[in-house]
């Protein structure tokens, strides 16, 4: 395949935005509980049985209901917050355990997992990756 023809086949996607990510766990009702009344995500609108993260949904969903083995994500997916230190500080106090902070060079980032042992990163970019 040419160059011509890897550009034309990219743009033959129209990709708007991330409509919702689905999150594993063995109990709904508890992933829910921890991302709306812990980490404060309001609940969507459209679907309470779901959170909204911006303008992302996040679903819960149990694999062994429908016969697949749980396994966490544990690498993650970021929430972006004005201030990592404050927003792991508060979450600290609510008594979310977590693994460790790093400072890329371009961002900051805190990491603690769920209940189900998904990942979840607190991040805030603070300069352009050069």
């Amino acid at each position: 395949m040419d160059d011509r023809q890897q550009t034309d086949s990219a743009r033959a996607l129209e990709i708007e935005r991330v409509d919702f990510i689905t999150i594993p766990t063995r109990d709904p009702e508890r992933a829910r509980a921890f991302y709306h009344e812990t980490l404060g995500l309001p609940l969507d609108q459209n679907n309470p049985r779901e959170v909204r993260a911006g303008q992302v949904t996040l679903a819960f969903w149990d694999p062994e209901s429908d016969g697949i083995e749980f396994s966490p994500n544990v690498g993650g997916f970021a929430l972006r917050v004005p201030d990592v230190a404050a927003a792991r500080a508060e979450l600290e106090s609510k008594g979310v355990e977590f693994a460790g902070t790093d400072d890329s060079g371009v961002c900051h980032m805190a990491f603690c997992a769920d209940p189900d042992g998904n990942a979840v990163i607190l991040h805030r970019r603070y300069a352009p990756h050069e």
